[in-house]
C-alpha cells in the first residue's frame, strides 16, 4: 500500500469520529484468512443516532453495526476485476461475520461495502445499474442492500465529507485543496500536498499561502515544519527561491518567500534587483555588485528595488 493510500486511510481513521460527531469509529479490520484477504477499514456504527442530519452518505449507516471500506484514490484501477475483488472481501467478510462464535443466533444481516472512487467508472453501468440518491452517492443494483458507491468528485465541500473528499481527482482534488487548507492544521495540509495527486500550480500556490500565524506557537510549529522540509531536499530549497524571485519581479518584492528561510529572502531581494538593474540597462560596476551582494538588510533590498524601477543611475538606484 502507497503513501496516498495510507494518507486516506489515516485520515479515516483520525476523522470518522469527529465528523460524525462520535457516531462511528474507524477500526483496521481483522485479517480474513483466505490467503489475505482484507479490505482498507471497517467504520463501526457507535451511535446511529447522530447521522440523520449528516450530509450523505453517513446517513447509509444508520441500519448497520459496521460497514466495509474500500479506498481508491486518483490512479488506482477501477476496473471490473478490482471490484469483484473488492465484492470477495465483502462476502469474506461476511461469512466471518455469521461464524463469530459469539453471535447466536447466526447473524442475518448483510456487510455493507463502500466503495470510495474519485467518479463512477464508465463499465459499471454496463455490468450493475448504479441509482443515484444523493450528490456524489450510488446504490449499485442489483446489489444495492450490500454495495454502495461513494464518488468524491462529486461530492459537495463539506466539513464532515472531508474523509471521502481525499478521494478526488483532477480538477476536483484542486478545488478541494483550495477549500480544505483552512480548515486543517498545517500538519495535515503539508501531508496531503505531499501524497495527493494535485496538479503542481495548485501544490505551489496553497504553499505560498501559509502566511504568518497570529499565535507565536502555530508559527513556530509552520517555521519549523518548514526549516526540515528544506533541509531534507536542497531541490524544494531552490524552487522556491526561484519562485519567489519570479513572484517578486510580477508582484513586488514585499511578497517575497514569507515562509523561507533569511538566505533565501535575501537571495531573491538581491537576484529581482539585479534583474530590474539589467532590464533597464542600468550597468553594475564591480564595486556595486559586491556592495548589493553585501546587503543583509532585507528593507534595503528592497528600498534599492523599488527606487531602480525609476533611477537613471546606479547610484540614484542605490542611494
Amino acid at each position: 500500500m502507497g503513501q496516498p493510500d495510507l494518507f486516506a486511510k489515516r485520515t479515516f481513521a483520525e476523522e470518522t469520529e469527529r465528523l460524525t460527531g462520535g457516531a462511528i469509529t474507524w477500526q483496521d479490520p481483522p485479517e480474513i484468512r483466505i490467503e489475505k484477504v482484507q479490505s482498507d477499514g471497517l467504520l463501526l456504527i457507535h451511535r446511529p443516532d447522530l447521522l440523520e442530519h449528516l450530509t450523505a452518505p453517513w446517513p447509509e449507516a444508520l441500519r448497520h453495526e459496521e460497514v466495509m471500506v474500500e479506498l481508491k484514490l486518483a490512479g488506482d484501477h477501477v476496473d471490473r476485476r478490482a471490484i469483484e475483488r473488492a465484492l470477495l472481501r465483502r462476502q469474506a467478510r461476511q461469512l466471518q461475520r455469521v461464524e463469530e462464535p459469539e453471535r447466536a443466533p447466526s447473524w442475518l444481516g448483510h456487510e455493507p461495502l463502500w466503495m470510495v472512487a474519485p467518479h463512477v467508472p464508465e463499465w459499471l453501468g454496463r455490468v450493475y445499474a448504479p441509482v443515484p440518491f444523493a450528490p456524489g452517492c450510488y446504490r449499485v443494483e442489483p446489489l444495492g442492500h450490500c454495495l454502495l458507491w461513494v464518488a468524491a468528485n462529486e461530492l459537495p465541500l463539506r466539513d464532515e465529507l472531508i474523509a471521502f473528499l481525499v478521494a478526488r481527482s483532477g480538477r476536483a482534488l484542486d478545488e478541494f485543496g483550495r477549500w480544505v487548507a483552512g480548515r486543517r492544521p498545517i500538519e495535515w495540509v503539508l501531508a496531503m500536498l505531499e501524497y495527493l495527486a494535485m496538479s503542481a500550480t495548485t501544490r505551489e500556490e496553497l504553499l505560498w499561502q501559509f502566511g504568518k500565524a497570529e499565535d507565536p506557537e502555530v508559527e513556530a510549529r509552520r517555521q519549523r515544519i518548514l526549516e526540515v522540509l528544506l533541509e531534507a531536499s536542497p531541490q524544494v530549497q531552490e524552487r522556491l527561491i526561484e519562485k519567489g524571485i519570479e513572484r517578486g519581479i510580477e508582484k513586488g518584492i514585499e511578497r517575497g518567500i514569507e515562509k523561507g528561510i533569511s538566505k533565501g529572502r535575501l537571495a531573491e531581494a538581491r537576484a529581482a534587483l539585479r534583474r530590474v538593474l539589467a532590464r533597464r540597462q542600468i550597468e553594475l560596476g564591480p564595486g556595486d555588485d559586491a556592495r548589493i551582494e553585501a546587503c543583509i538588510d532585507l528593507a534595503t533590498l528592497e528600498r534599492w528595488h523599488d527606487q531602480s524601477i525609476t533611477a537613471a543611475s546606479v547610484s540614484e538606484a542605490l542611494q
